[in-house]
């Protein structure tokens, strides 16, 4: 719900600053502010706005900086901004690179400061949220088969360093926009910043920027904005939702630096870390941002959000925390990217809450189990193919075996948003062509095909005409 911006004229100071200790201050006030309510001060031609966390006692509070506390020093006035902190909401926002206070980091004009949101504001009422949809087209052939994604559902990208976490998120959001005309609004969290500049200009170079929103949180930021940069992001996608009726794909690039900015935080309020080293507070931190993640009969939110795994652990206390609130895990191994296997989606580890007849239809979950057999038969004998090779299976597995291979590569494909790099044209495949294809894998109609004429291609009748021509 939109509001007025909140007034700073404030002449009466709320309080002063009598401890700094690194991006947590403490406060003498005259009235104690609210939790979460937003204070200001300015001090050497800069501006600093902490959010209240904690109540000491009668008269103090503990806040975090939303900034550098570089200057910062004791007796220096605070002032009652009256209300947490809120953003400037526009329709100018999409193609614009913002900071978490919605100011322009592209080197752009101001947004205008007319109409404002609360980055903490509530969900909507439960009567006027919908369910998850139909299936949400990506033309990425191995999610959209095998763990595909829900209109207003949430997803999530988990993987170590450097398996493609990033790359298969810029192609989510140029399917948006190309397949589906809808926004997407992007959230940094902790990004570097060589990342968010490189992300920037191959988002613009890919020519979907105009649809998008980007809000960075980078990692030299203080703990409460990289805490924060999520909220405020999807205040943006709620406000593209409600009043533009847009379909928004929110995307959190990556939510487990989210949860270590918390734990950094819990650890300056001197609370007692608890599993693992972890905050107290994080299934209810989690909590509090995935439930604003909604459709109404407005428009539709879809969220996709990287996971980072530590030391590639699933049973990671943070990963498990945002693993319950996912419709859709779309798992990367470092195994796929090793053979050369793009994306790197792990076929039999990745999957869907909603794969099921009644959501896919009867064909769509047959030619997916079929295909998921051949791959997991496939698994189970690769050690025996390794020491004793491929003509000591039976003839049934050996056919198995050939088709999971091709079918293995023909999941692979080559992405538009990687064109300049790799000077492969990127592809996008209808679901219905990609059933058509894997169901002919399965019926033995491509054995006469090589594995290489199934690799990084995009639909199979043109390759088989070519082979066949």
């Amino acid at each position: 719900m939109e509001e007025q911006p909140v007034s700073m004229n404030n002449d009466n100071a709320t309080g002063v600053i009598t401890e700094v200790h690194g991006p947590v201050v403490i406060i003498r006030c005259q009235q104690l502010p609210p939790l979460h309510q937003a204070l200001r001060t300015s001090f050497d031609h800069e501006n600093y706005i902490f959010e209240v966390h904690q109540h000491l006692d009668q008269n103090h509070v503990r806040a975090i900086t939303l900034h550098t506390t570089a200057g910062l020093r004791r007796d220096i006035r605070v002032y009652d901004t009256g209300a947490p902190l809120h953003v400037p909401v526009s329709p100018d926002c999409l193609g614009r690179l913002l900071n978490i206070f919605g100011e322009p980091l592209d080197g752009g004009e101001r947004l205008p400061l007319k109409t404002f949101r609360n980055i903490h504001s509530r969900p909507p009422p439960l009567k006027e949220t919908l369910g998850v949809g139909a299936v949400l087209e990506t033309g990425i052939k191995v999610i959209d088969l095998l763990c595909p994604f829900v209109r207003g559902g949430k997803t999530g990208l988990f993987g170590g360093a450097g398996v493609g976490k990033t790359v298969l998120i810029m192609e989510f959001m140029n399917a948006i926009a190309v397949l589906h005309k809808g926004v997407s609004v992007f959230a940094g969290v902790g990004e570097r910043i060589r990342e968010a500049h490189e992300l920037w200009h191959e988002m613009k170079k890919a020519g979907v920027m105009d649809q998008t929103l980007m809000m960075f949180g980078q990692m030299d930021e203080s703990p409460g904005v990289r805490f924060r940069v999520g909220l405020s992001a999807l205040t943006y996608a709620e406000y593209l939702r409600d009043s533009l009726q847009k379909e928004v794909l929110f995307v959190m690039d990556n939510i487990f630096r989210f949860v270590q900015a918390g734990s950094e935080i819990s650890s300056l309020l001197g609370r007692m870390p608890a599993t693992v080293g972890y905050q107290p507070t994080l299934i209810t931190e989690v909590a509090e941002m995935q439930d604003r993640i909604l459709s109404t009969h407005d428009g539709t939110i879809t969220s996709v959000q990287a996971v980072y795994v530590p030391a590639d652990d699933m049973s990671d206390p943070a990963v498990s925390a945002i693993l319950g609130h996912l419709d859709t895990s779309v798992i990367l191994s470092r195994a796929q990217a090793g053979k050369g296997i793009y994306p790197a989606v792990d076929p039999l580890h990745s999957g869907s809450k909603l794969m099921d007849r009644q959501t896919l239809g009867d064909r769509h979950y047959h030619i997916a189990e079929g295909v998921r057999e051949h791959l997991a038969r496939y698994r189970e004998l690769e050690d025996i193919i390794a020491m004793l090779g491929i003509e000591e299976l039976s003839e049934n597995d050996r056919r198995i075996v050939i088709r999971a291979r091709k079918l293995q590569r023909y999941l692979t494909q080559p992405f538009h948003v990687l064109a300049t790099h790799t000077g492969m044209e990127g592809v996008s495949v209808p679901l219905k062509q990609t059933l058509n294809d894997c169901e002919a894998f399965l019926l033995g109609q491509y054995d006469t095909l090589t594995e290489g004429q199934c690799y990084m291609r995009g639909a199979m009748d043109n390759v088989a005409t070519t082979a066949t021509s």
